[in-house]
């Protein structure tokens, strides 16, 4: 039996990856410090393996496919096809953002402020290409961890971290002067797999099933029952993907409505349904939104 060996990331990353490929429909399991988890697909073949090394080991054939972010293709300077961004947040817009951050007390006040100074980061390759594109020599030394407190106790100038709502960099009281880069994670392959017509199709399908349980996290469903006096007034209320589903009940000028709309709507809509006559509202959660 031929399979598709593919990449999961290790870390930060792994329980978002598995919640979503359980959404999807494929059942994961992580046996304690194993690198190779089982799942209930015979066609699949995981390995577990830090976000940071992905790219390089699927760019080597090592692995058909796997799951990273776009700052690690940059840092790695990876050449990887990719099949689609997952965006994992509730947000579907929600980026990560590398920034350039400095003590809130510090002088600098821009990215030419730092010459001649020291930077702490993971990402080291694209830090570097950032200062060369300002003009700006600086020191730059890979971080093994614990970034943001070396240079809240003066070890360092500045840091580029790894950033979602600055929250963290706040509280070591880190002041930001600018975006490195942004990114999102993404489903990456290489040219020998994407060229595969059997393993292509097998990937096309994980990433279908995997973008439609994206999709459905920030969707719920909604039934109701609508008189059809009310039918106008219920309609001008309710968004969807296409027009929403009309079926007529037993019980004479009634009708059934239903329809997908964003979750974060519904607080504010089932209240105005109810005003405008709609009846037997339900809200239910979705597995998978297939466009």
């Amino acid at each position: 039996m031929r399979k598709l060996k593919l990449g999961l990331p290790k870390g930060s990353l792994q329980e978002a990856t598995l919640k979503i490929f359980e959404r999807a429909g494929f059942k994961i399991y992580v046996s304690g410090r194993s690198y190779f988890p089982s799942v209930d697909d015979a066609e699949i073949e995981p390995v577990l393996l830090r976000a940071q090394e992905m790219s390089r080991y699927v760019e080597e054939n090592a692995l058909d496919c796997g799951i990273t972010g776009a700052d690690w293709i940059l840092e790695n300077g990876s050449q990887v096809i990719s099949l689609a961004d997952l965006v994992y947040a509730k947000q579907s817009a929600v980026k990560v953002r590398w920034v350039l951050a400095v003590p809130e007390n510090s002088s600098v006040k821009s990215v030419k402020d730092l010459q001649g100074k020291r930077i702490a980061t993971e990402l080291v390759n694209v830090t570097k290409q950032y200062l060369r594109k300002n003009k700006v020599k600086a020191d730059v030394e890979f971080s093994w961890g614990a970034t943001e407190a070396k240079v809240a106790d003066g070890l360092v100038d500045a840091v580029v971290e790894l950033t979602e709502t600055g929250s963290s960099l706040r509280a070591h009281k880190l002041r930001v002067i600018a975006t490195v880069c942004e990114s999102t994670t993404q489903f990456i392959t290489n040219k020998r797999a994407f060229e595969d017509p059997w393993k292509k199709k097998k990937m096309d399908q994980v990433v279908m099933l995997l973008k439609g349980a994206i999709t459905a996290n920030n969707m719920v469903g909604l039934k109701m029952n609508v008189q059809k006096k009310d039918l106008e007034d219920i309609l001008r209320l309710l968004t969807s993907l296409k027009d929403p589903t009309i079926s007529p009940l037993s019980r004479k000028d009634w009708l059934a409505v239903e329809t997908v709309i964003d979750e974060g709507t519904v607080r504010t809509l089932i209240p105005e349904l109810k005003k405008a006559g709609a009846q037997g509202i339900i809200e239910y959660s979705l597995n998978k939104l297939i466009y």
